[in-house]
């Protein structure tokens, strides 16, 4: 490959990554300070809980239309539009003064963040020379992950001196940036829009029924309720995680931050080493599989509390490690499934399922918190990250091309 090909899909990779970090980064902003909100709004953590399972629902819901909306008109605008009403919804929650502006700005945020999967994997997909996917992936979690890893020490950090209202807001100060940096160099995002271009011919009726066809597929559907499963997972570690170590552990919420934040780096880790075994071409069903397992493992010993609370970081880290090392893999699960032209209906399709398992955990986890069984957070992921093993083992799938 030319050194202008690969120059051009180092700026690509870096554009995208950077808009997926800030996704992350603000997803994960107001979670943290769950402990803070819950006094000064006199509110329950069930009711915290659904103000993340809005997000999720918004989120899951426009993810598919977000995917549908990149195939027909293109993924820079759409992620641009995505990028600015993140953004917003930052700045709505860190001005609001009561549970219902949070409300509010759950619905703008998740409709702002249903964008990034259905906009970032048809950029990838369309931009980046095949022989780097796999890197492309795993740069993409890296960015994801290291934006999930950072929030949480910032967000306590600065809402310590300054309040949490100011910890949202400079979070979205940040995201005021990536905006800026998206519309300068937003010639990096340009993708046809082929999908519309392949159906100029069929009527409204007929592309219609097509997309659907190609959505409910039996592999489409066994990428989404994995997707689903791994969303349920998602919320027990890092919506619920900082809360229920410092009620099963007795530990600060400065040390259950740390613990979050080991788990988000030695995921980034653990990409890094994913995208290498997802472009030397191990079955990405049995990658994704194992890391799972070993991570049901760690749940497991983290609701007994058999450790000490000193222990949690590395023990979080080796499972973030192994989460990690899942996700190139899983993301060519989902690349083995996709028609062509349909990158974005079929990864937006596939992501909402992230965001379904996100919508109605929260307010379970936080009924758990509620009722004072936080072992069962732990214990809860344990049973859905075993059932999702017996999911990705299912996938059809073929042995990807060695790069």
């Amino acid at each position: 490959m030319s050194s202008a090909t690969l120059r051009s899909d180092i700026q690509v990779m870096s554009l995208v990554s950077v808009a997926h970090a800030l996704s992350h980064f603000l997803q994960l902003n107001i979670a943290p300070l769950f402990p803070l909100l819950k006094d000064e709004l006199d509110v329950s953590y069930a009711a915290l809980g659904l103000t993340t399972g809005i997000f999720y629902a918004v989120s899951g819901v426009f993810q598919t239309v977000s995917g549908f909306a990149v195939d027909r008109f293109g993924a820079r605008r759409v992620l641009t539009g995505g990028l600015f009403l993140c953004v917003l919804g930052a700045l709505i929650a860190g001005t609001a003064g009561s549970y219902n502006g949070l409300i509010v700005a759950a619905l703008v945020g998740g409709l702002g963040n249903s964008v990034f999967h259905p906009s970032d994997f048809a950029i990838m997909n369309g931009r980046i020379d095949p022989t780097r996917l796999g890197y492309a992936f795993s740069s993409h979690s890296i960015a994801g992950n290291l934006g999930y890893a950072i929030t949480p020490i910032f967000s306590v950090a600065v809402a310590a001196i300054w309040g949490w209202q100011a910890a949202i807001l400079a979070g979205a100060a940040i995201g005021a940036v990536v905006v800026a940096a998206a519309l300068l160099f937003g010639q990096l995002l340009d993708v046809p829009a082929v999908h519309a271009a392949q159906q100029t011919t069929l009527s409204a009726s007929q592309r219609l029924r097509d997309d659907v066809r190609r959505l409910f597929s039996v592999p489409v559907l066994m990428c989404f309720a994995y997707f689903v499963f791994i969303g349920v997972v998602f919320i027990a570690i890092q919506t619920f995680g900082v809360s229920a170590m410092t009620t099963v552990y007795g530990i600060s919420a400065a040390l259950a931050s740390s613990v979050l934040t080991a788990y988000m780096f030695g995921g980034s880790a653990g990409i890094l080493t994913g995208g290498y075994v997802a472009a030397k071409g191990f079955r990405p069903d049995r990658v994704a599989a194992s890391g799972m397992l070993i991570g049901a493992l760690v749940m497991l010993l983290a609701g007994l509390a058999w450790l000490p609370g000193s222990a949690l970081p590395a023990l979080f880290a080796m499972a973030g490690f192994a989460s990690g090392v899942t996700q190139p893999s899983r993301d060519l699960l989902v690349r083995q499934t996709t028609p062509p032209g349909s990158t974005g209906s079929v990864y937006g399709f596939v992501y909402s399922g992230l965001d379904l398992g996100s919508i109605l955990a929260p307010v379970y986890f936080g009924w758990l918190m509620d009722l004072r069984l936080a072992q069962w957070v732990f214990f809860s992921a344990v049973i859905v990250m075993l059932v999702t093993i017996m999911t990705v083992l299912r996938l059809p799938t073929r042995r990807p091309s060695v790069a």
